[in-house]
């Protein structure tokens, strides 16, 4: 990219995606600030395990440099799923590693704090929640920050997920719900504590489902599993049935009652968990989901193509990252650099986000199968 000066470059939002795009910036030489609204690294819990996919998660880990740091934390015997029959148990199918390990699972903490410890010291600027952005005539875009404050970029980069603030500056689409939640509890210590369940889940994924209702478990770092009772249901479910989400012990009651029909040792999840119950409406942005160019912002992620939660949303989210951050230092301008990506992107978030319908739906069926 030729100019006088290195563009302005604001990416908000630390997440895997924004991360990506600034390790890879860096890389070649850019400046790039990192606007995050919450306090720390350390803020929240981030998540469960993540499948690295190789022309999309790895690809992107590559074209950062940090492959091989990826491999050392990475757990290649996680890429296996178990499907159990939700009557008996029995197991119905069983599915990888493959033998060249080509899925490796990482949880998302590890993988966060990767990218975090790749990037220079101070590029994350936290606690700087941002309102809303105000793309200029000049074809700059000023950031508004929630203490009142401003700041102006050539290029500011909407990685702030399902809820972004950035979004409304190109696109009046908002999330829906899918009409599918999960509910998401966990268990420690599970090859001394939880030996059973350790055993049903295996060394990777766990799924048993019936009409309407799955079970998933996922082996994560550290002897620990986390659980995901999937439920299609409207997003008030808990209000027509009574339960109150803040009471445990009311939401693990009717949920044993729901699932009441499903053998015993899947129930174990429902009964013995260490970790409370945590509610999350699953939704997603309408797909196809596109918008005009408009000079000065562009979008990557959760906040340019949210999509329900079946294995592609973080590999995409770092993918695009690392495209964008290639087209801004290999064409002449921002404007040509955001063209190019959204070139790109868009297209392949569109067929992704049609995949992830359809194994939405494989993963909790609206009938029994």
């Amino acid at each position: 990219m030729n100019s006088a000066r290195d563009p302005r470059i604001a990416i908000v939002g630390a997440g895997l995606g924004g991360l990506t795009c600034a390790r890879v910036l860096q890389q070649h030489g850019r400046s790039v600030t990192v606007f995050e609204g919450e306090a720390s690294a350390d803020a929240r819990p981030q998540g469960g395990t993540l499948d690295m996919h190789p022309d999309t998660g790895q690809a992107a880990l590559r074209a950062a440099g940090v492959l091989d740091r990826f491999h050392a934390l990475a757990r290649p015997e996680g890429d296996e799923w178990r499907v159990l029959d939700c009557a008996t148990a029995a197991l119905l199918a069983q599915q990888g590693p493959s033998a060249d390990g080509g899925r490796p699972e990482i949880d998302r903490g590890q993988l966060r704090g990767l990218l975090l410890d790749s990037i220079t010291e101070g590029t994350v600027r936290w606690d700087r929640a941002v309102t809303g952005v105000a793309p200029l005539a000049d074809g700059t875009c000023r950031l508004l920050f929630g203490d009142g404050t401003a700041e102006d970029f050539d290029l500011v980069v909407g990685a702030d997920g399902a809820w972004s603030r950035v979004r409304p500056a190109l696109s009046p689409a908002v999330p829906g719900y899918t009409g599918v939640t999960f509910v998401e509890t966990g268990f420690d210590d599970c090859d001394t504590r939880h030996r059973d369940l350790a055993r049903l889940v295996g060394n990777g994924s766990m799924l048993a489902k019936g009409a309407g209702r799955s079970l998933v478990a996922q082996r994560n770092s550290n002897g620990h599993i986390r659980a995901y009772i999937a439920l299609r249901a409207p997003r008030d479910w808990h209000e027509a049935a009574g339960v109150d989400l803040g009471d445990q012990r009311a939401v693990r009651t009717y949920l044993l009652r729901l699932f009441d029909d499903w053998d015993e040792s899947l129930r174990y999840i429902l009964r013995h968990s260490d970790h409370g119950f945590i509610h999350r409406s699953l939704f997603v942005l309408p797909a196809p989901h596109t918008w005009d160019n408009v000079p000065g912002v562009t979008l990557l992620g959760d906040a340019a193509h949210l999509m329900p939660p079946v294995g592609l949303g973080a590999n995409l989210a770092m993918l695009d990252g690392a495209d964008l951050a290639h087209a801004l230092v290999t064409e002449s301008s921002v404007d040509d650099a955001v063209r190019a990506y959204e070139g790109i992107m868009l297209p392949r978030s569109i067929e992704a986000a049609t995949g992830s319908a359809k194994g939405l739906d494989h993963l909790v069926p609206a009938t029994a199968s």
